[in-house]
């Protein structure tokens, strides 16, 4: 099986402070993965690099063998820890707009997974609660046909009942052959869709394995997780 993300040696310093400490990960195409780690761990500094956000400091990181960059970004769906959608601007011209920029865009998902949820598209984001805007941008990156969802914290600030949602979201609408990478410290939610889980503390990486791997010992990856990040 293919990597559609690698990172070789791979360090991002911010000033002083070292985000990234010379990493290296290989993620496998057609897995959802789990990177899991504290807060202030690493894990939006990777999902940056990989989006081409952010440049590295030192060492490489490549998607599909190619260093992060225009033809990258072909691949790569990138959803953000933080809003990014104009709240002024009606949902379906938020649609509209991403068909546009995106030739791997399907409108037709989109609109199935709003009526889905009962959100009017005539509506802008500004009048949709909180939990509701966070599902728009989820549908808004799910409804791409990517090789690679990068998605940071995406159920960070929602109620656990749209918790659920959104893992179901991620779930059924990514093609099979493509990686999700989820950054989030809440593993006990997101353990039960991962295939492979990766453990990331103050910019290094402690363990890279299968859920399934773990399972086999009698153990979960929350369980683990305690263990390996015990204060």
């Amino acid at each position: 099986m293919a990597d559609i993300l690698r990172c070789n040696h791979l360090k991002k310093q911010y000033g002083g402070f070292t985000a990234l400490k010379g990493i290296n990960l290989e993620l496998p195409e057609g897995k959802v993965v789990g990177l899991l780690g504290p807060n202030g761990s690493g894990k939006t500094t990777l999902i940056k690099l990989a989006s081409g956000i952010l440049l590295p400091t030192a060492g490489e990181i490549t998607i599909n063998d190619m260093k992060p960059g225009v033809e990258t970004k072909k691949l790569v769906a990138y959803l953000p820890e933080r809003n990014y959608l104009d709240l002024s601007k009606k949902i379906d011209k938020q649609i509209a707009f991403m068909a546009d920029f995106y030739k791997d865009f399907n409108k037709d998902r989109a609109y199935e997974m709003l009526d889905r949820l009962g959100i009017d598209p005539k509506r802008p984001l500004k009048d949709l609660s909180k939990g509701n805007r966070e599902k728009v941008q989820l549908i808004l990156v799910m409804s791409r046909d990517a090789k690679l969802y990068l998605l940071d914290e995406p159920i960070g600030g929602v109620d656990p009942a749209a918790r659920d949602y959104i893992l179901e979201t991620i779930i059924d609408n990514h093609p099979a052959d493509s990686t999700v990478l989820i950054s989030t410290h809440l593993i006990a939610d997101v353990e039960p869709v991962l295939d492979e889980f990766v453990f990331i503390r103050e910019g290094d990486i402690l363990m890279h394995d299968s859920v399934e791997s773990v399972k086999a010992e009698g153990k979960t990856v929350d369980g683990l997780f305690r263990e390996v990040f015990r204060c």
